[in-house]
Protein backbone atom coordinates (compact mmCIF):
# COMPACT_ATOMS: atom_id res chain seq x y z
CA UNK A 1 0.00 0.00 0.00
CA UNK A 2 2.61 2.45 0.59
CA UNK A 3 4.62 1.72 -2.39
CA UNK A 4 1.52 1.84 -4.37
CA UNK A 5 0.86 5.64 -2.23
CA UNK A 6 4.52 6.68 -3.15
CA UNK A 7 3.93 5.82 -7.19
CA UNK A 8 0.95 7.69 -6.98
CA UNK A 9 2.31 11.01 -5.72
CA UNK A 10 5.57 10.71 -7.78
CA UNK A 11 6.31 13.34 -10.07
CA UNK A 12 5.78 10.96 -13.24
CA UNK A 13 2.60 10.39 -12.22
CA UNK A 14 1.98 14.15 -11.92
CA UNK A 15 3.22 14.52 -15.48
CA UNK A 16 0.92 12.23 -16.65
CA UNK A 17 -2.09 13.90 -15.27
CA UNK A 18 -0.88 17.43 -16.74
CA UNK A 19 -0.92 15.96 -19.92
CA UNK A 20 -4.38 14.19 -19.59
CA UNK A 21 -6.06 17.04 -21.13
CA UNK A 22 -4.00 17.10 -24.06
CA UNK A 23 -4.94 13.49 -24.88
CA UNK A 24 -8.67 13.87 -25.90
CA UNK A 25 -7.83 17.24 -27.87
CA UNK A 26 -5.23 16.12 -29.86
CA UNK A 27 -7.33 12.50 -30.96
CA UNK A 28 -10.41 14.49 -31.77
CA UNK A 29 -8.07 16.88 -33.99
CA UNK A 30 -6.28 13.35 -35.50
CA UNK A 31 -9.66 11.72 -35.88
CA UNK A 32 -11.27 14.93 -37.42
CA UNK A 33 -13.55 15.58 -35.05
CA UNK A 34 -11.59 19.39 -34.30
CA UNK A 35 -9.78 21.49 -36.67
CA UNK A 36 -7.02 23.60 -36.09
CA UNK A 37 -8.76 27.16 -35.18
CA UNK A 38 -10.98 24.64 -32.66
CA UNK A 39 -7.70 23.65 -30.93
CA UNK A 40 -6.54 27.60 -30.54
CA UNK A 41 -9.09 27.93 -27.46
CA UNK A 42 -8.63 24.75 -24.81
CA UNK A 43 -4.99 24.72 -25.63
CA UNK A 44 -4.22 28.42 -25.07
CA UNK A 45 -6.72 27.86 -21.97
CA UNK A 46 -4.90 25.20 -20.15
CA UNK A 47 -1.52 27.26 -21.04
CA UNK A 48 -2.60 30.29 -18.96
CA UNK A 49 -4.39 27.53 -16.18
CA UNK A 50 -0.86 25.61 -15.56
CA UNK A 51 0.77 28.97 -15.76
CA UNK A 52 -1.34 30.80 -13.48
CA UNK A 53 -1.35 27.35 -11.07
CA UNK A 54 2.36 27.80 -10.76
CA UNK A 55 2.39 31.89 -9.89
CA UNK A 56 -0.26 30.84 -6.96
CA UNK A 57 2.73 28.77 -5.42
CA UNK A 58 4.79 31.66 -4.26
CA UNK A 59 1.33 34.16 -2.76
CA UNK A 60 0.51 30.61 -0.77
CA UNK A 61 3.93 30.26 0.41
CA UNK A 62 3.91 33.46 1.84
CA UNK A 63 0.65 33.14 3.27
CA UNK A 64 0.79 29.67 4.95
CA UNK A 65 4.20 29.24 5.46
CA UNK A 66 6.16 25.93 4.54
CA UNK A 67 3.13 23.48 5.20
CA UNK A 68 3.51 19.81 3.87
CA UNK A 69 1.11 20.65 1.18
CA UNK A 70 2.57 24.38 0.04
CA UNK A 71 6.38 21.55 0.18
CA UNK A 72 4.17 19.54 -2.30
CA UNK A 73 3.49 21.81 -4.65
CA UNK A 74 6.70 23.32 -4.61
CA UNK A 75 8.47 20.60 -5.65
CA UNK A 76 5.82 20.29 -8.60
CA UNK A 77 6.25 24.37 -9.62
CA UNK A 78 8.43 23.42 -12.43
CA UNK A 79 6.31 20.73 -13.78
CA UNK A 80 3.28 23.08 -14.02
CA UNK A 81 5.03 26.20 -15.88
CA UNK A 82 6.37 23.34 -17.99
CA UNK A 83 3.12 22.39 -18.40
CA UNK A 84 1.85 25.96 -19.42
CA UNK A 85 4.99 25.95 -21.90
CA UNK A 86 4.15 22.65 -23.78
CA UNK A 87 -0.13 24.04 -23.88
CA UNK A 88 1.36 27.02 -25.34
CA UNK A 89 3.53 25.01 -27.75
CA UNK A 90 0.37 23.36 -28.96
CA UNK A 91 -1.51 26.97 -29.28
CA UNK A 92 1.19 28.12 -31.54
CA UNK A 93 1.49 24.66 -33.71
CA UNK A 94 -2.09 24.76 -34.24
CA UNK A 95 -2.09 28.62 -34.87
CA UNK A 96 0.27 27.97 -38.07
CA UNK A 97 -1.38 25.06 -39.27
CA UNK A 98 -4.65 26.91 -39.15
CA UNK A 99 -2.88 30.14 -40.60
CA UNK A 100 -1.07 27.32 -43.69
CA UNK A 101 1.00 30.45 -44.89
CA UNK A 102 3.21 32.94 -43.57
CA UNK A 103 1.87 35.83 -45.42
CA UNK A 104 -1.59 35.85 -43.50
CA UNK A 105 0.55 35.50 -40.47
CA UNK A 106 2.67 38.40 -41.11
CA UNK A 107 0.09 40.62 -42.27
CA UNK A 108 -1.84 40.20 -38.70
CA UNK A 109 1.43 39.89 -37.16
CA UNK A 110 1.22 43.71 -35.31
CA UNK A 111 -2.48 43.09 -34.43
CA UNK A 112 -2.61 43.90 -30.59
CA UNK A 113 -4.58 40.31 -29.99
CA UNK A 114 -1.60 38.73 -32.02
CA UNK A 115 1.96 40.22 -31.19
CA UNK A 116 0.60 39.77 -27.18
CA UNK A 117 0.83 36.17 -28.15
CA UNK A 118 3.50 36.06 -29.45
CA UNK A 119 5.37 37.81 -27.48
CA UNK A 120 4.03 35.80 -24.74
CA UNK A 121 5.57 32.76 -25.62
CA UNK A 122 9.15 34.61 -26.77
CA UNK A 123 9.27 34.92 -22.93
CA UNK A 124 8.22 31.22 -22.02
CA UNK A 125 11.17 30.21 -24.01
CA UNK A 126 13.80 31.31 -21.92
CA UNK A 127 11.75 30.34 -19.05
CA UNK A 128 11.34 26.67 -20.01
CA UNK A 129 15.20 26.63 -21.67
CA UNK A 130 16.34 26.93 -17.88
CA UNK A 131 14.06 25.07 -15.78
CA UNK A 132 16.30 22.44 -14.95
CA UNK A 133 18.99 22.31 -11.99
CA UNK A 134 21.71 22.52 -14.32
CA UNK A 135 20.82 26.39 -15.53
CA UNK A 136 20.06 26.99 -11.82
CA UNK A 137 23.42 26.70 -10.96
CA UNK A 138 24.94 28.11 -14.36
CA UNK A 139 23.01 31.22 -13.66
CA UNK A 140 23.38 31.53 -9.78
CA UNK A 141 21.37 34.70 -8.55
CA UNK A 142 20.32 35.94 -11.98
CA UNK A 143 18.35 32.49 -12.69
CA UNK A 144 15.42 33.95 -10.17
CA UNK A 145 15.79 37.74 -11.72
CA UNK A 146 15.31 35.48 -15.14
CA UNK A 147 12.03 33.66 -14.00
CA UNK A 148 10.72 36.87 -12.81
CA UNK A 149 9.86 37.10 -16.70
CA UNK A 150 6.86 35.19 -15.86
CA UNK A 151 5.03 37.94 -14.73
CA UNK A 152 5.40 40.09 -18.06
CA UNK A 153 4.84 36.69 -19.57
CA UNK A 154 1.27 36.55 -17.66
CA UNK A 155 0.37 40.34 -18.33
CA UNK A 156 0.62 39.57 -22.44
CA UNK A 157 -1.09 36.32 -21.94
CA UNK A 158 -3.45 38.36 -20.02
CA UNK A 159 -3.89 41.15 -23.22
CA UNK A 160 -3.51 38.47 -26.10
CA UNK A 161 -6.62 36.64 -24.41
CA UNK A 162 -8.98 39.56 -23.91
CA UNK A 163 -7.78 41.34 -27.19
CA UNK A 164 -8.54 37.61 -28.85
CA UNK A 165 -12.08 36.74 -27.31
CA UNK A 166 -15.47 39.22 -27.39
CA UNK A 167 -16.08 38.07 -23.53
CA UNK A 168 -13.46 39.10 -20.47
CA UNK A 169 -15.29 36.55 -18.12
CA UNK A 170 -13.17 33.76 -18.86
CA UNK A 171 -9.71 35.64 -18.79
CA UNK A 172 -11.08 37.39 -15.82
CA UNK A 173 -12.07 34.41 -13.71
CA UNK A 174 -9.04 32.92 -14.08
CA UNK A 175 -6.48 35.66 -13.80
CA UNK A 176 -8.38 38.14 -11.28
CA UNK A 177 -7.25 35.63 -8.10
CA UNK A 178 -3.52 35.55 -9.29
CA UNK A 179 -3.44 38.79 -9.07
CA UNK A 180 -5.57 39.51 -5.46
CA UNK A 181 -2.83 36.51 -3.95
CA UNK A 182 -0.08 38.64 -5.51
CA UNK A 183 -1.33 41.84 -3.97
CA UNK A 184 -1.70 40.08 -0.82
CA UNK A 185 1.79 38.92 -0.88
CA UNK A 186 3.37 42.02 -1.92
CA UNK A 187 1.60 43.89 0.74
CA UNK A 188 2.37 40.89 4.14
CA UNK A 189 6.51 41.06 2.23
CA UNK A 190 6.22 45.08 2.54
CA UNK A 191 4.51 44.40 6.46
CA UNK A 192 7.27 42.22 7.49
CA UNK A 193 9.62 44.57 5.75
CA UNK A 194 8.55 47.38 7.55
CA UNK A 195 8.60 45.25 10.97
CA UNK A 196 11.70 44.91 10.56
CA UNK A 197 13.47 47.88 9.72
CA UNK A 198 11.96 49.15 12.62
CA UNK A 199 12.96 46.65 14.90
CA UNK A 200 16.44 47.47 13.17
CA UNK A 201 15.99 51.35 14.50
CA UNK A 202 14.51 50.76 17.86
CA UNK A 203 17.37 52.02 20.88
CA UNK A 204 17.24 48.50 22.02
CA UNK A 205 19.07 47.06 19.61
CA UNK A 206 21.33 49.77 19.44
Amino acid sequence: MTNLLRTLNSLPVFWLLLALPAIPMLHAYYTGQLIAMEMLHPTGEFSARFMIAAMVISPLQTLFGNKPWIAWLVRRRRALGLAAFGYALLHLIFYLIDMEELEPILAEFWAPGIWTGWAAMLLFLPLALTSHNAAMRWLGRNWKLLQRLVYVAALLTLAHWLLIHDGVTGALVHFIPLGLLQLLRMIIIYGRRKKMMARDDSPLTE
